[in-house]
């Protein structure tokens, strides 16, 4: 099939990309930054995805996921507004099977920054007007909310070890996620579920759902 990722130089979508080609698939990749993926079944294109006119005149997708998006620097313009304009272009259409939303757990938790967090809901909101709108073709629309991600971006906690014990303390599974276990679970909901829909899945490991419950010890 033909998939459309964008965010494809780095971290979780040059994983989800690199997925895709290994189970041989034709990938197309939108990045602001240059491709870091060769392969002859790749095709890359260099634009930043806020800029509508700047978009590329592509074949319709088959799949298409939406994973560009960045962290405090214009976050409602990047991870909502360029994902609602890149989806109404190459995703609400009479080709396509499957549409995923990379959000994050924050969307979920608002546990981050003001504006990342409010992108986030958004794609939530937006992730479920859009499988309403594809539905009528056969076609599913669902995110994906990852918490905790090895990922480049995320090396300046990780790196610091009092930050990264304080993280792992919120942790039950006691690590995060790696850019492959996130590309399966993309693989996942794009191309073997065909039934799930309008739905927000958080994969975190654990960490959302972590409560203390407080009771006296003797009772």
């Amino acid at each position: 099939m033909r998939i459309l990722i964008t965010g494809t130089s780095q971290g979780i979508g040059k994983a989800i990309a690199e997925h895709f080609l290994a189970k041989g698939h034709e990938v197309i990749g939108i990045d602001r930054q240059e491709a870091s993926i060769a392969d002859d079944a790749y095709v890359h294109h260099t634009c930043d995805i806020r800029n509508i006119d700047a978009l590329p005149a592509l074949p319709y997708p088959e799949i298409l996921i939406n994973n560009a998006g960045t962290q405090n620097e214009d976050d409602i313009d990047t991870n909502l507004k360029a994902l609602i304009r890149i989806t109404e272009k190459y995703g609400v259409q009479g080709d396509i099977k499957s549409i995923l939303n990379i959000g994050s757990a924050s969307g979920h938790t608002g546990s981050e920054f003001p504006e990342y967090c409010a992108s986030k809901g958004g794609v939530i909101a937006y992730t479920k007007n859009v499988a309403l709108r594809v539905a009528p073709f056969g076609a599913t629309c669902n995110s994906l909310d990852p918490g905790g991600v090895e990922t480049p971006l995320n090396r300046c906690v990780m790196d610091d070890p009092a930050l990264w014990q304080e993280i792992m303390d919120q942790t039950p599974l006691k690590r995060w996620a790696t850019t492959d276990e996130i590309a399966r679970w993309a693989y996942f909901l794009t191309v073997e579920n065909t039934f799930c829909t309008g739905q927000s899945i958080v994969v975190d490991g654990g960490e959302s759902i972590n409560s203390h419950f407080v009771w006296p010890k003797d009772i």
